[in-house]
């Protein structure tokens, strides 16, 4: 399809209702906003993603056809837990690929999408329990007890989505991070903790976009002028203590914008 030019962010109703609401009902084309949650319930002293696991997350090379797994047996097509889920990811080109996949408990199960990006996940249908019953993991390797040897992203139980603070900006699209918030807290209350946005390209450089350091407390950080984040780069919210067993929570909020009137038809 031809290319029209650029996307113009000109709102049609700005009289009546702020831009905002109108993005989020969907009234401005080629525009959409993002919401990217992340929590870490035990960071230490090595630095980590704001997810559920205790580590930095892992970015696949090349695409990959991921597994998913569950580390509860009732989490299957007729069990009490989560029987689908839907996973939302890149491919290799970075465009926006969703795929649901029907659960087996914890033997894996080989989706068919080849990912090089997972930016969201969320169980879609349950049994009785409405909701997970165990740990779902999406990854690749030999699975054993329903926990693959290379993990790529997580549902954690009681949680039934991702809670992972890291999103990669599609292709044919820039984000403009607008604001966002980080939160860290631990019993004693005397333990600092520094939390980091970072960005990583192609290149898989990790830099830093804003940092903050807390003692049990929230910080809510606006850019008044917002953060671009061109295709293809990710956006991560990472954490570290100056001691261990620190609860750590981000935030932030992107506007995703087409790049030109041909990404809208992609």
């Amino acid at each position: 399809m031809a290319n029209y030019g650029k996307v113009s962010s000109v709102t049609q109703r700005g009289l009546y209702e702020p831009f905002e609401l109108q993005v989020s009902r969907g009234q401005i084309a080629f525009h959409r906003n993002v919401t990217v949650f992340g929590f870490n319930a035990d960071v230490d002293t090595a630095q980590v993603t704001v997810w559920p696991l205790p580590s930095l997350i892992t970015f696949p090379a090349a695409p990959l056809q991921m597994t998913v797994s569950s580390t509860n047996a009732n989490d299957t097509s007729n069990g009490t837990g989560a029987r689908t889920i839907v996973v939302q990811g890149l491919d290799a080109n970075y465009n926006e690929v969703t795929e649901i996949v029907t659960m087996n408990g914890q033997t894996a199960v080989t989706m068919t999408a080849f990912l090089i990006r997972i930016n969201y996940a969320y169980v879609a249908t349950a049994g009785s329990g409405n909701g997970a019953a165990g740990d779902i993991y999406i990854g690749t390797g030999t699975v054993t007890a329903g926990v693959p040897v290379t993990t790529y992203d997580i549902i954690k139980f009681d949680y039934n989505t991702t809670i992972t603070g890291s999103w990669t900006v599609p292709a044919g699209y820039t984000a403009y991070v607008s604001q966002g918030l980080f939160s860290a807290g631990q019993a004693g209350g005397s333990n600092q903790v520094q939390g980091r946005l970072l960005t990583r390209g192609t290149d898989n450089i990790r830099r830093t976009a804003a940092v903050t350091t807390l003692n049990n407390g929230v910080a809510d950080y606006v850019f008044e002028y917002p953060l671009a984040v061109s295709e293809k780069t990710t956006i991560e919210a990472t954490a570290i203590g100056s001691s261990n067993n620190n609860g750590v929570s981000s935030m932030f909020i992107l506007l995703l914008v087409a790049n030109s009137y041909d990404a809208g038809h992609t």
